[in-house]
This record gives C-alpha cells, sequence and structure tokens, in this order.
C-alpha cells in the first residue's frame, strides 16, 4: 500500500489545485469529524497504444494492484477497466477508461494523433504521465467546440489531458452521512449541484452499487483565443452493498457509469 501511497500523493495534490471546489467538499466533509476514504480514481485516455489503459495501468501493477473487471459505453464509444489492490480494503479502485478512436471521425483521429505526437519521449514511458497534465500545445477554443460536439469526452481531454478526472467519497466509510441521500442534501444545502442525468442516484442497492456525483466546476482555461471558463473535475460519491455471499460488492455498473461520465459536459449558464 505503501508503494501505491506514492503514486497517490501528486495526483490527489493536482486534483485539489484544478479543482477547488472539491477541496471545499472534502473540508466539509472532514469539518463533520467524518473520515474521507477514496472508492476509486478514474482517468482518461485514448486508446492509441503509446497512452492507452495498459500503458496508464501499469505503475499501479507494478504497486500491487490486478485487473478486476471491463466495460464497454457503446453511446459514448468507450472502453474501461478496473483495478483493485489486494488485501488493502480502504485503498481506492482504478478506473481508467479510454476512447475509442477508430470508431471516431477523421478530424477527431488526426487531432488526437497530433496531439500525442507532441508528448515527449521520455514521457510516454514515464510513471509521471498519469498526472503530468497537458502535455501538448496551448489548445484552441475552435477545435474544444468542435471536439467537443463530437464527444464531450475527447474534448475535455484536449484541455486537461493526464490527471484524476474525479476521486470519489466511499460513502460505507462515513459515519454521519452514511447514506446516499443524506449525502446529496449535504452537498445541495451547501450550494453544489448533483448531475441529475439518469436521476440524481444512479444505481440501487438491488444492483449492489448506487452512485451520484456533482457536476464539475468551470475554471478558467488560456486558449490561443483568449481565457474561456470550461468544466473541469468533479467528485463522485459511492455506496456499496452486500453481495449474496457477504462479500462488499466492488465492480461498477455500466449504466450508472455512463451517466457519471456526463458530470464533465459543457452547460451553459
Amino acid at each position: 500500500m505503501e508503494k501505491a501511497q506514492k503514486l497517490f500523493d501528486p495526483i490527489w495534490e493536482d486534483y485539489l489545485k484544478q479543482n477547488p471546489h472539491v477541496k471545499k467538499i472534502y473540508e466539509l466533509f472532514t469539518d463533520l469529524g467524518e473520515r474521507v476514504v477514496n472508492d476509486h480514481i478514474a482517468f482518461r485516455t485514448y486508446n492509441d497504444p503509446r497512452i492507452n489503459i495498459d500503458v496508464l495501468a501499469q505503475q499501479f501493477i507494478e504497486a500491487g494492484y490486478e485487473f478486476k473487471g471491463e466495460y464497454q459505453f457503446e453511446q459514448k464509444k468507450l472502453y474501461a477497466k478496473h483495478f483493485e489492490l489486494a488485501g488493502f480494503k480502504d485503498a481506492p479502485r482504478i478506473f481508467i477508461s479510454e476512447l475509442k478512436l477508430e470508431e471516431m471521425s477523421p478530424f477527431l483521429r488526426k487531432t488526437v494523433n497530433a496531439l500525442i505526437d507532441q508528448i515527449p519521449t521520455n514521457l510516454l514511458n514515464s510513471p509521471e504521465l498519469i498526472f503530468k497534465g497537458r502535455v501538448w500545445e496551448k489548445p484552441s477554443y475552435s477545435i474544444y467546440e468542435k471536439l467537443r460536439q463530437e464527444s464531450e469526452y475527447a474534448s475535455w481531454l484536449y484541455v486537461f489531458g493526464f490527471r484524476a478526472n474525479h476521486f470519489t467519497v466511499n460513502i460505507n466509510a462515513l459515519k454521519q452521512l452514511d447514506t446516499m441521500d443524506k449525502v446529496i442534501g449535504f452537498l445541495k444545502s451547501n450550494g453544489f449541484k448533483m448531475n441529475t442525468s439518469g436521476g440524481e442516484i444512479k444505481g440501487s442497492p438491488e444492483s449492489l452499487l448506487e452512485q451520484s456525483s456533482i457536476i464539475a466546476g468551470t475554471i478558467p482555461i488560456e486558449f490561443i483565443e483568449g481565457i474561456y471558463n470550461v468544466p473541469s473535475c468533479y467528485y463522485e460519491f459511492a455506496k456499496r452493498y452486500k453481495d449474496k455471499n457477504g462479500d462488499i460488492y466492488g465492480g461498477f455498473i455500466a449504466k450508472s457509469a455512463d451517466k457519471i461520465f456526463e458530470s464533465t459536459d459543457y452547460r451553459k449558464n
């Protein structure tokens, strides 16, 4: 676990730096005396063999993580895998998704390939890549908009690059806010907006997993054309239930995760 923790520390620090709204939520929880445990950490990438899931997952595997499940998101043209650290129940799961470039437009494929070509060779095989952020030239807002029309996922990656897309609070580890309804009520009472795609709560006790998330906060990004506010990252919340064998369910529900992805969708005020 110690080796894995050394990976998480810089990822968490970068995540808080990019997302002051997340830091506020974390502090609201800890001010209540809650111990915030991470259920999972999610990352995004493209399925180019130079930077695909297997590349980003390698450092976690070297730290003791094991592959546990895979998921398809047909409509969003995504594929994902999740990994767990055996023997450490409080260790966060790692969830890495990738955009299927072969199913995208020639414009998107050409744009992404040009971005990856700009990544320094020494970074492609570095364990630091996963928290290095945008490792290509300053983005263009017009390209961001064109990518966004085809894939919100691709446009987010274009602007933010390699970093945690979200961390997830494990509600099972909370004492006072021990249900999804309590967590959502607490967040809304403090002014946070929830992702309502598919309902505020995705999943159910019957499916063994409930998930919810805030809408990503917007932050100013310097584009070639000027500074624009765009959605950054978000905070997710997960409540897990025991299966018929009495074990806490450790996987993910693709139908629910599909809606969670939309937490970073661009929204006009």
